[in-house]
């Protein structure tokens, strides 16, 4: 599990590679992941906007900018939290994403939380530490 705080928001990450989505043969890599942003702070916030750097074994980056998150702009209360998961395919068997996402508070003030940083990595990958 991957975790980073912003301002009293919490998002943590966990990462899960899925052989029935891959294609080793044809060099396809799929992973879902599962994000909860949990809203530790005193005021209401909404996610807005996303910004992903998905980066794969070559050093190749590809960034993905949108509205929200799977179709939504969830508004976190006080205490409350937000889950969705979803996807991710890479040509290589392992890389990694970073990101941010922009909210809003109730006052009107825009602001950017972290994503933390997480790694994909394919189990039959051997790993090679630098």
């Amino acid at each position: 599990m991957y975790r980073a705080v912003t301002r009293q928001i919490e998002v943590t990450v966990e990462p899960n590679f899925l052989p029935e989505r891959s294609s080793i043969d044809k060099g396809q890599y799929f992973w879902s992941y599962t994000i909860v942003i949990t809203n530790a702070g005193a005021e209401t916030v909404q996610l807005r906007t996303r910004h992903w750097v998905i980066t794969d074994a070559t050093g190749r980056k590809q960034e993905v900018r949108g509205e929200g998150v799977v179709g939504e702009q969830p508004v976190l209360a006080p205490g409350e939290r937000f889950e969705y998961t979803s996807g991710v395919p890479l040509p290589t068997a392992s890389g990694f994403m970073t990101g941010r996402y922009q909210m809003v508070s109730e006052s009107g003030e825009r602001f950017e939380i972290d994503v933390p940083t997480f790694s994909l990595d394919s189990p039959d990958h051997k790993r090679v530490l630098n």
